[in-house]
């Protein structure tokens, strides 16, 4: 799929049916005729647009003559089958040429989603510098966005496992441990291409740019903080949750086998005045009350002392 747009004099974003100078082309989940068209078209590489098609594709910045070349990853959320959202991320390819400015990337992004729909402040497509570092920054937003909601279920989900252990709030654990994982490396990834920018004259920035990509860096540092805290917590906690769910096992295990003992000692007595053998009390009348007498005795003693060593 390929958008078109371009900003007008009210600073809104109206489409356009072909690439014009200022514009800007988005590009996601492309066929190979819409990838070879828009190469064409801007006089930029396909393997560049096949690199941010990669989903393994590393986050980095080139520079190409008058070209420059920004892939980092952004965030987006799926579900399991059975609902649970799942965080992972994907690389985006942002692409600053001297007539527009280019983004491509595997699925459709509620982050450029926000531009499309000019929810974004004082939105220039021919500002491309400054339209790269609003995208910089709007994908290091999500990126806390998405770590505040890991951070409620985190929440929600270990008020479940206070009131029943089972499988199913830890596999949900696991995931959302996996997805800090995932956003850890990619911010990690992101600040490294952040700082280039930074450092080194990739692309022509003012002084408004520099502010906004400070302001980048610092919400991209913050959520590197957030997504490691977070992690560190998760981990803590299922290595917790892991030990009592052992310990209760041990409990119920304990539990049990005294139960166990206590149960045997009827079948015992029984066992006993059931052979064909002489046996104490076996002529008197009473022989019946006094087995049952003895199995009561023996079993009030066991329970008694298992009671007191705290094993029920």
């Amino acid at each position: 799929m390929i958008e078109i747009f371009k900003s007008n004099d009210d600073k809104t974003l109206q489409m356009i049916e072909t690439i014009t100078k200022g514009c800007w082309v988005n590009m996601y989940s492309p066929t190979e005729e819409e990838i070879n068209r828009l190469a064409a078209d801007a006089q930029i590489s396909v393997d560049l647009i096949k690199d941010a098609l990669d989903d393994e594709e590393r986050p980095r910045i080139e520079r190409d003559e008058d070209q420059v070349y920004i892939i980092v990853d952004y965030p987006y959320i799926t579900h399991d089958d059975s609902g649970f959202p799942i965080y992972e991320t994907i690389p985006i390819g942002i692409v600053l040429t001297d007539d527009c400015i280019i983004t491509v990337s595997l699925k459709d992004t509620p982050i450029l989603g926000d531009f499309k729909s000019n929810k974004i402040k004082e939105l220039f497509t021919f500002k491309k510098t400054r339209f790269a570092l609003q995208i910089l920054f709007a994908i290091s937003s999500y990126y806390l966005r998405y770590l505040k909601q890991i951070n409620k279920k985190t929440n929600d989900i270990e008020h479940e496992l206070h009131q029943s252990m089972k499988n199913k709030e830890l596999y949900a654990f696991l995931s959302l441990e996996k997805s800090l994982v995932y956003f850890t490396t990619s911010l990690k990834s992101n600040k490294v291409v952040l700082d280039k920018i930074l450092r080194f004259n990739y692309i022509k920035m003012y002084d408004e740019d520099k502010d906004l990509l400070e302001d980048v860096i610092i919400e991209n540092t913050q959520a590197i903080e957030m997504a490691e805290t977070y992690s560190s917590i998760l981990s803590g906690m299922m290595d917790a949750f892991a030990s009592i769910i052992s310990n209760n096992l041990n409990i119920v295990m304990k539990f049990l086998t005294s139960i166990t003992i206590v149960l045997s000692f009827p079948t015992m007595v029984a066992s006993f005045y059931g052979m064909n053998v002489n046996i104490p009390f076996q002529h008197s009348p009473h022989a019946f009350l006094i087995t049952i007498l003895l199995s009561l005795f023996l079993t009030s003693s066991a329970a008694l002392i298992f009671w007191k060593r705290k094993y029920f």
